[in-house]
């Protein structure tokens, strides 16, 4: 007889998300995504850093100042790096990643045809970005929910 205490897949798929996010070196917030096609296969994982060209020890990891001394202008999200390390087509295909998707990353994922995104937290549910970003998946009918019964 099968055993019966397995992980479901969505606890599978986000396991893999949380464990990348600790690939992360960003001292403030760390993001995993995974990215998996409609047969259930991984096709993509990504986590928040710099480019690969880049030194983290050499740029800024700091979230206040000017713009140019902070980390925004030069740290890959996770999503893009998922987006950028696909293996195949994402058309149809999910994503489960760690936090709400900026508006940024939303258009993106929009863009290739991700049609269902799975996240586990939502630091960020009144900015204007998540606004934004609600505001474009629902208009592209892109599924949305929050799966978080799980840690790693």
């Amino acid at each position: 007889m099968k055993r019966k205490d397995y992980i479901s897949w969505d606890q599978y798929f986000m396991g893999v998300a949380l464990l990348s996010k600790k690939r992360s070196k960003d001292p403030n917030t760390q993001v995993g995504a995974c990215i998996i096609n409609e047969d259930k296969r991984i096709i993509g994982i990504g986590y928040n850093g710099f480019p690969g060209k880049l030194s983290d020890d050499e740029f800024p990891w700091a979230r206040e100042g000017d713009f140019v001394d902070t980390k925004y202008p030069y740290v890959v999200h996770a999503e893009m790096n998922a987006i950028l390390n696909s293996t195949q087509s994402l058309k149809n295909a999910t994503l489960y990643v760690t936090h709400f998707p900026c508006s940024e990353c939303t258009k993106m994922l929009i863009q290739v045809g991700i049609k269902e995104i799975v996240y586990y937290s939502d630091h960020y549910e009144n900015t204007d970005s998540h606004k934004a970003s609600d505001k474009m998946l629902k208009a592209a009918n892109v599924k949305v929910r929050m799966f978080n019964d799980f840690e790693l």
